[in-house]
């Protein structure tokens, strides 16, 4: 092992201690359930802002769509703009309201358990259904995670994938199972901030090297046309995009409204002060991150000496900071701070989905069907016991080196946002949806999404055969099964109403801070 390479395991060492350490120092302050899953509603705004987008964001952020830019160009924007669009609406719309809301309907500590108290379902149609969909599909968005980590190390020190995912996958378990809720938004925060810096410093610091006038030569030189490459209205290849390919990649927007390990953020913010502070915050975080990201593609291309083969090409961030650092500036133990930036784009957002499934599985599933007389300290083991199960499980799943992180992300992505995203919307802004109809809109949701993207039907799925993402087919599904069935069953009872005018007015519902 030479000193470069020496140098960048230390800074990694030195990061991943850090981590550690912040786990066990929550560990002492985690009593309760409570404690373990929502902080005790105590963050900051600029904890939860960045904490937020950070879990949002993952490897995708410097991996998945880097690697896609660089590879197909400019075209590829269009996620990113949806995404971007749904940070805002997400922060806009939902995040004041569903924190109010999650206190007003009985103090709710999980996504799964507010739908419940939301819609008063006493026989746990809701509980049950909106668990076995955030079982389902975070095993698949953590196992991105996780396999993203595993080819990051594998592409800095070249050791064999399976041990590279093997550590990893220990030290984000290491302190989500330590430290629960508190332990993984104060990492994320740092986290957040250090793949800001990262983000934004490399991409440039390559382009200087690189020179402005020499940027469209080099790309040409790959083997690419340039025009094809900068038109942001083809796939780079110098075929259009059909408005289905557009309205797939915006359709990305719709996901955030149903995204668990976000909403609860909204959650567990002190009050809402804090939350008007958490919504500039996070949506300027978005914008810097999401612009920085589709620069790296492009700078990426044009710096990088060697075209990336067609599976390393998601390395593209990694490969540059390597050579910034390690062979035009040569400071390796910089770089190694860098690179532990793609790395807590990784980990920041398979701890808080392993949260997530863990508190779907020990308090909406253990305490509320299987345990209902559980104490809180039951609980916060049971909660623990499943990190662990669940973190094996995806680490099962991500051991294939060949799994695409965006092909995994994306499956992930629309099948909550298809599940939750709807019914999340209905419930905090029409009175009238009801518990039947939020139970069609998860199921219809959650179902579409499965049959779309994995059922072969004529030797093709129908994500295949059509070119729509499933998230935009899940979603209007859900939503007109939510309208329909609402208005074609019962009303809400008063007592659900009046919740519904005091979360509306902020009344008994923690809206404090206006």
């Amino acid at each position: 092992m030479n000193s470069t390479t020496m140098w960048i395991l230390a800074a990694f060492a030195v990061y991943l201690i850090g981590m550690l350490l912040i786990g066990a120092a929550y560990m002492k302050k985690t009593k309760s359930s409570e404690d373990f899953f929502l902080g005790g509603r105590g963050l900051t705004g600029w904890v939860a802002a960045l904490s937020a987008q950070a879990s949002d964001m993952s490897g995708w952020l410097l991996m998945g769509l880097p690697g896609t830019v660089y590879a197909m160009g400019t075209g590829q924007i269009w996620i990113a703009v949806g995404l971007f669009i749904g940070t805002v609406l997400n922060w806009v719309l939902v995040s004041k309201r569903l924190r109010r809301y999650t206190i007003r309907a009985n103090n709710s500590l999980t996504l799964p358990k507010y739908l419940e108290n939301r819609f008063h379902d006493k026989h746990k149609i809701l509980l049950l259904a909106s668990s076995l969909a955030i079982v389902i599909f975070f095993l698949v968005y953590t196992a991105s995670g996780l396999a993203a980590g595993g080819k990051l190390f594998n592409s800095v020190f070249g050791i064999d994938y399976k041990i590279c995912l093997t550590v990893g996958a220990v030290v984000i378990l290491g302190y989500t199972f330590m430290g629960g809720f508190m332990a993984v938004c104060v990492t994320d925060f740092i986290q957040g901030l250090l793949m800001l810096v990262g983000v934004i410093t490399i991409p440039i610091i390559a382009f200087m090297l690189v020179g402005s006038g020499n940027v469209m030569d080099n790309i040409t030189s790959t083997g690419l046309d340039s025009k094809d490459y900068f038109n942001v209205l083809n796939s780079g290849d110098g075929v259009s995009f059909s408005p289905i390919d557009i309205i797939s990649q915006l359709g990305w927007a719709l996901g955030y409204f149903g995204m668990p390990h976000i909403l609860v953020r909204f959650m567990a913010v002190k009050n809402e002060k804090e939350i008007n502070k958490s919504r500039f915050i996070g949506i300027g975080w978005c914008a810097l991150s999401l612009c920085f990201a589709c620069f790296i593609g492009i700078v990426g291309r044009a710096y990088l000496p060697e075209v990336l083969a067609e599976n390393q090409q998601e390395n593209v961030f990694i490969e540059m900071i390597q050579r910034v650092f390690s062979h035009d500036i040569g400071i390796p133990f910089i770089g190694g701070i860098f690179l532990c930036g793609v790395l807590a784009a990784i980990m920041s957002t398979a701890d808080s989905q392993l949260l997530v499934t863990s508190s779907s599985v020990s308090e909406d599933i253990y305490h509320s069907l299987i345990n209902k007389n559980a104490d809180s300290k039951r609980i916060l083991w049971i909660s623990r016991i499943t990190v662990i199960v669940v973190a094996v499980i995806a680490y099962l799943i991500a051991l294939d080196p060949d799994s695409s992180i965006m092909g995994l992300v994306s499956n992930a992505w629309a099948g909550l946002g298809a599940s939750f995203g709807p019914t999340v919307l209905m419930s905090l802004y029409w009175k009238r949806t009801n518990l039947p109809g939020a139970a069609a809109g998860i199921v219809s949701g959650a179902l579409t999404v499965l049959i779309w993207d994995y059922i072969p039907l004529g030797g093709q799925t129908l994500a295949t055969r059509t070119g729509l993402y499933s998230l935009v087919i899940g979603f209007a599904i859900s939503l007109a099964l939510i309208v329909i069935v609402s208005l074609a069953t019962k009303a809400p009872d008063e007592e659900m109403l009046k919740e519904f005018e005091d979360v509306k007015n902020g009344v008994n519902c923690g809206a404090d801070g206006e």
